[in-house]
């Protein structure tokens, strides 16, 4: 919410300084054609007055008035006819304007110089290209304030449109956390229970470990991104709760390499799952088995993981090897990582390979946003 009210300021404040630009360029902007011996003429500013408060007159009751009255209600042909009409009259305004700024200071009024073929025609018709002139600028003007307005509408459209992708994905990786912690200790249990029966004691220190990963959970897990080093963390501790329960023909080994000070950060339990994965296809209780784990950070700020096993696929009653977890998986991905991670796994000589690689440093802004929502 901060962030979006403090958008909505900035694109104020922008909107103020677009316009102050804009005039400033329309007021100054004759000045550079005179002589350069003399910046600023008075006399001439003054003349001209009429003229700039006219296309300021149209300018502004089109963007403040007739664009959202009539063009944004699709009345296209009243709003063209109260433009002509708006135009004529201040056109004819602005050209009697002039008139009484000099009738009222005299000094204003510009030396009168004998031209060919003088007299009432020729001023009448110097008077007739004055009213066409500044009719062309009024429309000029009409037509400056719909191109403005359109292009803020575009991009306040466009802003809101960000904000509710950004909300989306956040109810969405929302409902995703609510989804992946219970199933993460849904499986904890099942482990905790198997080991009550034949092992007690590892049982009640399996205990203490889940209490421990649980205060993760509930206090330190509330970011949509983590440090590298606090998830590397967690899941130690969830493979050290895993490695009690397995037995004497399972060879568990695990290779964890990242910056203890790095500032990498990571989506917490991306990776749970696909430990998970490798604990429940890669362990029998007759044959020998293997689990090799490995992390990897690299200083261009990819993450590696990769997992190996040995694989016992389960039956389709088996409900721990539904693939919940890594369907959830995949929908976190998309959501933080659009096109900025490979997911590659494998099936090779009875070995069950996942590699997940992602690219920490290409988060999109929206991603990195959802933190300060």
């Amino acid at each position: 919410m901060d962030e979006l009210l403090k958008s909505k300021q900035r694109g104020a404040w922008n909107n103020v300084l677009m316009h102050i630009l804009l005039w400033g360029v329309i007021f100054i902007l004759p000045y550079f054609f005179m002589d350069s011996e003399r910046i600023f003429y008075w006399q001439s500013f003054m003349r001209s007055l009429p003229e700039l408060l006219g296309f300021m007159l149209v300018f502004y009751l089109n963007y403040f008035l007739l664009i959202d009255k009539l063009l944004y209600k699709g009345k296209t042909k009243r709003f063209i006819l109260y433009n002509l009409l708006l135009i004529i009259a201040v056109a004819f305004l602005m050209h009697y304007g002039r008139d009484l700024i000099e009738t009222l200071i005299p000094e204003l009024r510009p030396r009168r110089r004998m031209k060919r073929g003088g007299g009432r025609g020729w001023s009448n018709n110097m008077q007739l290209l004055l009213l066409v002139r500044n009719s062309t600028w009024l429309f000029l003007m009409a037509g400056l304030s719909v191109a403005l307005k359109m292009t803020v509408r575009w991009f306040e459209v466009d802003n809101e449109r960000k904000e509710l992708e950004k909300a989306k994905s956040d109810a969405e990786l929302q409902n995703l956390k609510n989804q992946i912690n219970p199933h993460f200790l849904l499986n904890t249990l099942n482990n905790i229970y198997a080991l009550i029966e034949f092992d007690p004691p590892k049982a009640q220190q399996a205990v203490v470990d889940l209490s421990k990963m649980l205060r993760h959970l509930l206090y330190e897990n509330n970011q949509t991104f983590v440090p590298l080093r606090q998830e590397a963390t967690f899941m130690r501790n969830y493979i050290e709760l895993m490695r009690i329960r397995l037995p004497d023909n399972v060879k568990l080994t695990t290779d964890f390499s990242y910056s203890e000070s790095g500032n990498t950060l990571i989506s917490p339990l991306i990776f749970i799952s696909l430990i998970e994965n490798a604990f429940k296809h890669g362990i029998s209780g007759e044959k020998p088995s293997f689990i090799n784990i490995s992390l990897r950070e690299y200083p261009d700020g990819k993450v590696e993981f990769v997992s190996r096993n040995s694989y016992f696929p389960k039956s389709e009653s088996d409900k721990s090897g539904s693939g919940i977890g890594l369907e959830l998986v995949k929908k976190k991905l998309e959501l933080l990582y659009p096109d900025n991670y490979q997911w590659k796994t494998s099936i090779e000589d009875d070995v069950y390979t996942t590699m997940l690689l992602i690219d920490t440093k290409k988060q999109s802004n929206d991603t990195q946003l959802l933190d300060r929502g």
